[in-house]
């Protein structure tokens, strides 16, 4: 009798949540934070390339493609839930390249990837990011493996906030294969009730990645199925970090005073 494939496991139990209520979904930038974010009881991570970036002493978008599908790797080993990879604008220019990435990103054992339409800051040409997400698609597909497709519509945060414009671009990623729908920095209710209508009964993602008046029930209410905090929790971790080292620089040492009681290397154990 064979055992059970734990990584087909994680992709199914993956899409088994985009399927109804709503979940969050942390970002680790690192094994240690994955690790973490599981015994926090999360039911599923998603990689930030901002996070892992700034932990490589770096800006986000330096990262090649390989040192991402390293990462991605590293992050689906360190735990036993499903990761969903923040795959950038698929690391290739032309249809033909994202697909040949996106293959490779499937065989580090992630249960979803995104692909975003803007390299650089520059949204791409709707005709061109529809066929860079159909292409995705055709290669998840050919792979023969259950990853979910999220179709990012960068707009909102390259400088070109019209929503009309998103809306035909999720319809359109929608359309050609995604399974989810995320675009972020749309964060208004009336706006994120938009998205999710434009693309129901699709799932949509949305991203919280400071303060925000509305809690999870709330963006439930909305309809929102998931939501991610990109690199806030990484920007959290190096704000404690910045203020207890800068006292430090200053001769105290009272930036330790609120270092956490948890012990980690009960909780790492066996890693």
């Amino acid at each position: 009798m064979t055992s059970a494939d734990p990584v087909a496991e994680r992709r199914a139990a993956f899409r088994a949540l985009h399927e109804r209520g709503c979940f969050v979904l942390p970002n680790p930038w690192d094994r240690g934070s994955a690790r973490f974010l599981e015994h926090l009881g999360f039911r599923a991570l998603a990689t930030t390339s901002s996070g892992a970036a700034w932990s490589r002493g770096r800006s986000d978008g330096s990262a090649t493609r390989d040192e991402t599908l390293d990462h991605l790797a590293d992050i689906v080993g360190a735990t036993r839930l499903p990761v969903n990879a923040d795959f950038e604008d698929g690391y290739g220019a032309s249809a033909d390249e994202v697909a040949a990435s996106v293959a490779l990103a499937v065989e580090t054992g992630v249960a979803g990837l995104s692909v975003e339409d803007a390299s650089g800051g520059a949204l791409y040409d709707v005709a061109v990011a529809v066929e860079r997400i159909a292409a995705a698609r055709e290669a998840i597909d050919a792979s023969g493996a259950d990853v979910l497709l999220v179709g990012r519509s960068e707009g909102f945060i390259s400088g070109h906030p019209d929503l009309p414009a998103t809306l035909d671009r999720l319809r359109a990623y929608a359309a050609a294969g995604a399974d989810c729908l995320y675009a972020p920095g749309v964060s208004d209710p009336e706006q994120v009730a938009a998205v999710v209508a434009a693309v129901a009964p699709k799932p949509v993602n949305v991203l919280v990645g400071g303060r925000s008046p509305l809690g999870v029930n709330a963006w439930a209410e909305l309809g929102v199925r998931r939501i991610s905090v990109g690199g806030a929790l990484a920007k959290a971790a190096w704000r404690g970090f910045e203020s207890a080292a800068a006292q430090l620089a200053a001769g105290s040492f009272d930036g330790f005073a609120d270092a956490p009681g948890t012990d980690l290397n009960m909780l790492f154990s066996g890693s």
